[in-house]
């Protein structure tokens, strides 16, 4: 059997179970989760050994030795409304988990701490509030009745966000013997000498280990906690914890001028990604960025010293570490290994540059909330296997593997079974592909948004390939293009500054009213309206998912309203007559045998005239509709949340926007939506499979040829181009 490219984690007191497991899955490395310790066979079992390492945290005598170099938060309090013109007080730590936050009073508070009416939206003076004795209570002192009032304030982290989660989700914090970890700053000078000095002892001292896995580096995404000890609120992308009174000095030195606690707290919006960045956050970002990617690369320069590749788990403490930054090249990372959720998750991974390989943990992770009596393992696995194999079709991992504690696992035989065919298939791919990726379309699809490349892949989500039902709609047009054969690329509003780059045949803007993602105020700018009117007439594609362009100005909502051919109505023109309302049968539409599903998608959209074709129209609202604008095309649809059909109907709106619909079946493409095609041209093999858990027949179409397959649930079949065809 073929061994190889596969990651076990392992864990004391059961080697021989670890050997049987190495030998059945083609492991060729293992690593220990955060809790476990690494068995002494671990030296035994000829692979790569990996570690995972916590530059910032595990290392509580240190850090009960320096209390003041926590890391901070900013947080916000309640919204408490003031009913008489009684003093008002406010309890900061209301809502919020006294176990991992507690305020930081020893700071200079008129500097660090701010109140605000949030009824007019006015920062009080500092001499309006006082801080109690309890170090948690601020008296807003002459409130105005019916006004509503928060307190920003500046708050040290006292247990690690993610050993948190993981202590409450396996119930180790009911154990008095586990220590809670707490995190410290690595601005701290002796904070940032002790974390080399210990890296290179802790190589010495662990010749066993061959890879690093860092985990991260040094800031933790936004993750707070409730009062319950559950999440209050999460942004995967957030830097609400990489605040220090260090951090704003040096900013303000650089950059000119200083940021107050209100550019973090955002209004309690947080700066999440479906906000539209200010240029003030835009730079902290980049600040952040240079520095934590400045000090990650010494680090992984001890690790190169020792002898040892390092890794960067893309999660935990990755803030500052974006994979699509312009310094994380620098870095010198050997690779990145991140939990794979989905398709678009897993090319999230498998595309980032400047690093020798990828590596993704499957799903699920061998925790209890899943490897239960109740649990569904092996449902998760090939629900996992099946989103992810589309990715990794189109741009495949280096690696796979599967995180948490194995001694769950290994009750479960059946899952085990399951995930040793994943493994082998995993390894088919790459064997079979001959290292190669498969034919795309020769233009680019482009995403765009406020973020552009910075987070690339990364559109419309809060946490981590969670779903939510205000974001699946959109999420899926990434979810889709994962796995179609299009080369992706993301542009931000400020890369049409000199025009659309010239690979790019389709542009893409998705999303809902006023968030990063549909532009919301960027639409206000003249020059990128004429810029893609000018584009598109001349020949581009543009498809708009949701509320694309949307801004209220000058008479129209969707500010692109003439290239797509369909307006939005927001009430303000109900005295205008709509009078279009026909389907007509179209190229996009041809595998739709069911009602289309727009998800959470807009309404109320209807076309501006008789030259729009409407392709799907429900409820009194046009759902998806085709126009012709000057040589170019251009497509809506409502909303596209993730499904096969919805995928096909992506992919055929793509190449009909792009003209380029005759070549439709020619290039490659399955009859039945429930399956998809990869084309090898250097192979001359073709790739057929199943993303469904039951059996699919289709016909394949390719280079004038035709074929027929019948594929197990969730199978494949490799096809030789010259031998198989009917």
């Amino acid at each position: 059997m073929a061994k190889g490219r596969v990651t076990l984690p392992i864990e004391t007191g059961m080697d021989e179970e670890i050997k049987e497991l190495m030998e059945r899955l083609g492991a060729d490395a293992v690593r220990n989760s955060d809790g476990t310790e690494l068995p002494e066979v671990a030296s035994e079992l000829f692979a790569k050994v990996y570690s995972t390492y916590f530059p910032a945290r595990g290392d509580n005598l240190w850090a009960k030795s320096r209390p003041n170099d926590r890391t901070h938060f900013y947080l916000m309090s309640d919204r408490v409304t003031a009913l008489s013109e009684e003093p008002l007080e406010i309890d900061i730590m209301s809502g919020y988990f006294d176990q991992q936050v507690k305020p930081d009073t020893t700071v200079d508070l008129e500097r660090m701490w701010q109140a605000h009416d949030r009824t007019t939206g006015a920062l009080l003076p500092f001499d309006a509030w006082k801080l109690g004795e309890d170090q948690r209570t601020v008296t807003i002192l002459n409130p105005q009745i019916g006004h509503v009032y928060t307190v920003n304030f500046f708050a040290q982290q006292i247990w690690d966000s993610t050993q948190m989660y993981n202590y409450i989700t396996n119930d180790w914090h009911l154990d008095p013997k586990r220590e809670k970890e707490m995190p410290f700053d690595v601005r701290v000078p002796e904070s940032w000498e002790h974390m080399k000095q210990q890296l290179q002892v802790w190589c010495e001292a662990h010749p066993e280990v061959d890879v690093v896995r860092f985990t991260t580096f040094f800031y933790h995404f936004t993750l707070v906690f409730n009062q319950l000890g559950k999440e209050k609120f999460v942004d995967w992308f957030g830097y609400s914890a990489s605040v220090s009174v260090a951090a704003l000095d040096e900013f303000e030195a650089e950059y000119g001028y200083r940021l107050f606690a209100e550019d973090f707290i955002d209004e309690g919006y947080y700066n999440n990604p479906f906000r539209l960045p200010t240029k003030r956050y835009l730079d902290w970002l980049d600040f952040q960025h240079r520095f934590v990617t400045s000090r990650a690369a010494e680090l992984v320069r001890i690790t190169h010293e020792a002898g040892k590749e390092a890794i960067m788990f893309l999660g935990d403490n990755w803030i500052g570490m974006e994979p699509y930054g312009p310094h994380f090249p620098e870095v010198q990372l050997d690779a990145v290994v991140g939990s794979v959720g989905s398709a678009a998750t897993c090319r999230m991974i498998s595309d980032i540059p400047g690093v020798r390989y990828t590596e993704g943990r499957f799903l699920p992770y061998f925790f209890p909330d899943v490897f239960n009596p109740e649990g569904d393992p092996i449902g998760e696995a090939n629900r996992s296997w099946l989103d992810a194999r589309r990715a990794i079709v189109r741009s495949p991992l280096d690696r796979m593997g599967y995180g948490g504690y194995l001694s769950l696992a290994v009750k479960f035989p059946e899952f085990v079974n399951r995930v040793e065919a994943i493994c082998a298939e995993f390894r088919e791919i790459h064997e079979n592909s001959g290292g190669i990726r498969p034919a795309n379309a020769p233009f680019k699809v482009a995403i765009l948004n406020a973020w552009g490349r910075k987070r690339s892949w990364q559109t419309h989500m809060v946490a981590h390939a969670l779903w939510y039902k205000q974001i699946y709609t959109y999420l899926g047009v990434l979810e889709a293009l994962a796995g179609l054969p299009f080369e992706v690329e993301f542009l931000s509003f400020d890369d049409l500054t000199e025009g659309v780059p010239n690979e790019v045949g389709v542009i893409l803007n998705c999303g809902s009213a006023n968030t990063a993602f549909s532009g919301g105020e960027r639409w206000a700018d003249p020059k990128l309206q004429q810029t893609i009117r000018k584009w598109v007439a001349e020949g581009g594609a543009f498809i708009g998912v949701g509320e694309p362009s949307a801004h209220a100005a000058n008479g129209a909502f969707l500010q692109l309203s003439d290239v797509l051919g369909v307006e939005r109505e927001i009430h303000w023109s109900l005295n205008t007559d709509k009078y279009f309302n026909e389907a007509v049968e179209h190229f996009i539409t041809r595998d739709l045998d069911e009602d289309f599903d727009p998800g959470e998608g807009a309404g109320d959209v209807f076309a501006t005239s008789s030259d729009t074709q409407i392709l799907a129209f429900k409820d009194g609202s046009v759902q998806i509709a085709a126009h012709d604008y000057g040589l170019g095309r251009a497509v809506y649809f409502a909303g596209l949340p993730y499904s096969s059909l919805n995928s096909r109907l992506l992919h055929r709106a793509i190449y009909w926007a792009a003209r380029r619909e005759q070549r439709f079946e020619l290039d490659w493409v399955c009859e039945n939506p429930a399956c998809e095609v990869a084309y090898y041209p250097s192979e001359r093999k073709f790739l057929v499979y199943n993303n469904t858990e039951e059996t699919q027949a289709t016909k394949v179409f390719g280079g004038g040829k035709e074929y027929h397959v019948h594929l197990a649930a969730a199978g494949y079949h490799w096809g030789d181009v010259e031998n198989e065809a009917i």
